[in-house]
């Protein structure tokens, strides 16, 4: 005759429950390194004249939160990244630049610690003037969720460059979103006492 099976007592297994659910949302909101570009470009580099694809299309088409980090793939020989002013970013004024970025290893990091426009210029002359140049929009904390289950709105008025424009993370929002109903609906449940 085959042994009684024991049970974890619903008050057990209820705080195991809450504690993997704590620790996929807490997982979800890491923050992330972009590279610059994005795949199949990938690199800081002056847009090809024989495609439409520029910088800023590419990060129109991204999502950026506070505490990512953008990673900017260069020649350091033949190239530099310099954030700037919105008034620099326009007019490709290189000299004093808010800061310039050192590549180490073939990239430079530059860490987005806060919210709003970013503005990235090429150090290289004449770079800039050929389209290699980027707006980056960082959402703020508050902003992020809701972003995330609403339309993203467009880019502030003074920003001429992308709008935070709807990204394939949406896919990943509805699992999140599921995930948050089930656990909702599993806590409810243990709190009843049905577990």
């Amino acid at each position: 005759m085959a042994a009684p099976a024991t049970s974890l007592p619903s008050s057990s297994l209820s705080l195991a429950l809450l504690f993997l659910l704590l620790g996929s949302c807490v997982s979800s909101s890491r923050a992330a390194e972009i590279v610059v570009g994005g795949a199949p470009h990938g690199a800081w580099k002056i847009p090809s004249s024989e495609t439409n694809y520029t910088l800023n299309a590419w990060a129109e088409s991204s999502r950026f939160r506070t505490g990512d980090a953008l990673v900017f793939k260069y020649d350091p020989a033949q190239d530099s990244v310099l954030q700037v002013t919105r008034a620099a970013y326009l007019s490709c004024n290189a000299s004093g630049p808010v800061a310039q970025y050192v590549n180490r290893d073939g990239e430079a990091k530059v860490e987005l610690e806060r919210s709003g426009p970013f503005y990235f210029i090429s150090g290289a002359p004449g770079h800039c003037d050929k389209g290699q140049k980027l707006i980056v929009v960082v959402l703020s904390p508050r902003h992020a969720y809701a972003a995330k289950v609403s339309s993203p709105a467009p880019a502030p008025a003074e920003v001429e460059g992308p709008a935070v424009a709807p990204t394939s993370g949406a896919a990943r929002l509805g699992l999140q979103m599921g995930w948050a109903l089930a656990a909702g609906s599993l806590l409810g449940v243990v709190g009843l006492g049905l577990f």
